[in-house]
């Protein structure tokens, strides 16, 4: 079933949550990020940060902090055994750290098609700003879904 372009705009359930020194020093770890600014406190506070400094992609985790994160993919009518993961971008306007608490605002940005609608492209923005209200971040992901039983 196609998935119904008036989702374009549709702003999703935010995420809040506050960033866990353990957890981004285990993240460093389990993806063999072997600087220690990334999992040792005094390293991190020796470089001028006030706390360890979150990896570059840990920030894209936090929308798994949700109470159901795939919902809205359902939503949609989506079946997720034919969900793929597209593409993922980060822009980054400023460092963040442990203890930052962080609103992450997810919207679908686009919906589109190839291959005569056997593939489509969801694609979501999420903003991510800190407690003060300054934006962080920009996440951009695009989700494949595969229709098998449509004929390319």
């Amino acid at each position: 079933m196609p998935i119904d372009h008036s989702a374009i705009g549709r702003v999703l359930d935010p995420v809040t949550t506050t960033l866990e020194r353990g957890r981004l020093a285990f993240f460093a770890q389990a993806i063999g990020e072997t600087d220690p600014l990334y999992s040792d406190l005094a390293t991190a506070r020796a470089a001028g940060h006030p706390d360890l400094p979150v990896p570059p992609t840990f920030i894209f985790g936090a929308l798994l902090d949700a109470p159901d994160p795939f919902a809205w993919i359902a939503a949609l009518g989506v079946d997720m055994r034919f969900v793929l993961h597209g593409t993922q971008k980060f822009s980054y306007h400023s460092v963040l750290h442990a203890g930052d608490t962080v609103t992450l605002q997810p919207t679908i940005t686009d919906v589109y098609d190839k291959r005569g609608g056997a593939l489509e492209f969801v694609v979501t923005t999420t903003t991510v700003t800190t407690a003060a209200g300054e934006l962080a971040a920009t996440l951009d992901q695009t989700l494949v879904v595969r229709h098998p039983e449509v004929a390319a």
